[in-house]
């Protein structure tokens, strides 16, 4: 009995050995296959978000106007940052363009997702190509070419001043924030677009006809089955949109040069903490604004999806 008990035993545990190796195997060649990003994750984001904070611990130490090694001062590169004016004055501004400037961009975009989508639009698939190409075009190209067409002393911007007798000048202080606006929008309205047209192509063909059977029109069939297809996607394009409005630095960094001190230091929290680090020399404070800054861009990020979340369960 004892035997058999052995004979009957000595084959499930041979069998439950090679299952365990091969888990153990499996779980080897799945750390092989997640290894490179997890290297390059490391070292493009974590490697360089623990370098910051470890910089923003510190400030530069003066002997005799010249920057000699460093100081450890804990958190009192923080402390300055809150009651700097400068910072503020760059994060109302960046909170005045995102409350203004994404509405119109997502409306804009939203609408012609939806032209497209209608089929009643000729040439749909130019048009589609067309609305998204500024958006292959480099920032940078983008931003000197409408420089160009905003300059008062030449281009577009100056012939109608010349030709109905008017002294508009985008460069000005007042009106600089909405010409980087329009800049934007045009960029990346195409951009927008496929992302909710893209969400629109994905409703099935079914729910259009059993509507059209109910006698909806056009204005109900969009109310009540395009637009909620495209919450999810609208949501995603806030969420970008406010990562790039909170990380606005090339359009200010090229127009400067081409405006009357309309665009300083300042003029965005990015473009501050640049001017900190280069130009300042101080990148121990340019990395707690950067800090800071980050941690304002998650949090409003995650209310803005969290608020979304909340109106899918109450729906």
């Amino acid at each position: 009995m004892a035997t058999a008990a052995a004979r009957t035993a000595s084959p499930g545990s041979s069998v439950r050995a090679p299952r365990a190796t091969r888990g153990r195997r499996r779980n080897w060649r799945g750390w092989l296959f997640v290894g490179p990003f997890s290297f390059f994750f490391v070292i493009v984001f974590i490697a360089p978000l623990v370098y910051a904070i470890f910089l923003s611990l510190f400030q530069p130490k003066m002997v005799w106007g010249k920057v000699q090694g460093t100081e450890f001062v804990a958190f009192d590169n923080f402390a300055k940052l809150f009651a700097d004016p400068n910072f503020w004055s760059a994060l109302g501004r960046v909170s005045l363009f995102l409350a203004i400037q994404v509405p119109i961009m997502l409306t804009i975009s939203a609408f012609l997702a939806l032209a497209i989508d209608s089929g009643r639009l000729h040439a749909a698939a130019f048009f589609r190509v067309s609305v998204f190409l500024p958006y292959a075009i480099p920032a940078v190209v983008a931003t000197l070419m409408w420089g160009f067409l905003y300059g008062t002393r030449y281009g577009v911007m100056a012939s109608v001043n010349s030709a109905l007798g008017l002294s508009i000048n985008p460069f000005s202080p007042s009106l600089v924030l909405a010409a980087i606006g329009n800049i934007v929008t045009w960029e990346y309205v195409g951009y927008n677009m496929l992302i909710l047209y893209s969400a629109l192509k994905t409703i099935p063909a079914t729910l259009y006809e059993a509507a059209v059977i109910d006698g909806a029109g056009e204005w109900a069939i969009v109310k009540a089955i395009k637009l909620p297809a495209m919450r999810g996607s609208l949501a995603v394009a806030l969420i970008f949109s406010i990562i790039g409005t909170f990380q606005l630095f090339n359009e200010p960094n090229v127009l400067q040069q081409m405006s009357s001190n309309s665009i300083t230091t300042y003029f965005t929290p990015n473009f501050y903490a640049f001017q900190l680090a280069f130009n300042a020399h101080n990148p121990n404070y340019s990395a707690a604004l950067a800090i800071v800054m980050g941690l304002v861009t998650v949090l409003v990020a995650y209310i803005v999806q969290l608020r979304g979340i909340r109106q899918d369960g109450s729906r």
